[in-house]
């Protein structure tokens, strides 16, 4: 029988049964992360989200599991040499979504509304359209999160579309923005599965991989690994298959003059390695050398909004 390791919230919990069913003959062990105990700083701040990962590595590398489930968006784009992803299972929808109190789309939040994110990806790419927003950094479970928009304690809150429909949440969707306002993390609506390499695992769990969804997820993290990608720098990737090959749009921010500066960029090919790579490259081309330098000293904060 095989041992699942996961993390304890709602939305692990959701994600690890679905494995569960998928795989059959498993058992489910729940685990408390790092990531997960710090909630009064921001991931930036404590080590990124690689401490969502490092305990469940750890119950792997000490025999207590022989696989474990995230979301892909939270594995780091490097990996212990033990250990590798063996599948990418199929992705559900990777847009971000408001959820705001009073208004129903993005563009009628008023002046100096109070947005708030747990990702400096989304804060980036928001205060990038409207430099007049406070964005307010929150942690905690998806349903935390949420409330801070429901209960008017914040104007809006931007979480990932998937997690909120696999909650039965998104019915507190007011808008689910557009790629072109709020690029998705790299990997974000798919699971991966983690295993040591060689495993038994890693094979019992390779025909969960689903073709179209991992070669997508792939190009994404090859982006991350060019650039060096994490919670300190506002790194946002996402490919479709189209006509035949992989059509990649990345993006980069930073601080710049009291404010932030987005690099956009695009690759199309067959090889989701050489695709990520390519429009990393165009990035750094762009002058996102010296964003990355700026993102990584701003971090974790982000500047105060202009006022007019």
């Amino acid at each position: 029988m095989l041992r699942i390791a996961t993390r304890k919230s709602a939305l692990a919990l959701w994600q690890a049964r679905r494995i569960q069913e998928l795989l059959g003959d498993c058992e489910l062990v729940p685990m408390s992360t790092e990531g997960d105990r710090i909630l009064d700083r921001s991931l930036a701040e404590v080590g990124g989200k690689g401490l969502f990962v490092k305990e469940l590595e750890r119950a792997m590398s000490e025999g207590r599991a022989d696989l474990a489930e995230h979301s892909a968006k939270d594995v780091p784009f490097a990996l212990p040499p033990e250990f590798t992803l063996s599948a990418f299972t199929e992705r559900e929808d990777p847009r971000d979504a408001l959820i705001a109190s009073g208004v129903r789309r993005f563009a009628d939040l008023p002046r100096g509304a109070r947005v708030g994110t747990s990702s400096l990806r989304r804060a980036m790419q928001l205060r990038a359209a409207r430099p007049d927003l406070e964005i307010v950094a929150v942690r905690g479970n998806v349903q935390t999160r949420l409330s801070k928009a429901t209960s008017g304690e914040l104007d809006g809150v931007v979480l990932a579309l998937a997690g909120l429909k696999r909650l039965g949440l998104d019915g507190h969707v007011t808008e689910v923005l557009p790629v072109e306002l709020s690029l998705p993390a790299a990997g974000q609506g798919a699971l991966a599965l983690e295993t040591l390499r060689g495993s038994a695992a890693e094979q019992r769990t390779q025909h969960l991989d689903h073709p179209e969804s991992s070669t997508c997820v792939r190009a994404e993290r090859a982006v991350l690994a060019r650039l060096g990608g994490g919670c300190t720098v506002p790194v946002a990737a996402f490919a479709v298959l189209r006509d035949g090959g992989i059509w990649l749009r990345a993006a980069l921010g930073g601080p710049l003059d009291g404010g932030v500066k987005m690099l956009r960029s695009e690759a199309r090919g067959a090889d989701p390695e050489v695709v990520g790579r390519e429009a990393a490259e165009s990035l750094l081309e762009q002058g996102g050398e010296a964003l990355l330098l700026a993102a990584r000293a701003a971090a974790p904060g982000l500047p105060p909004p202009k006022r007019a």
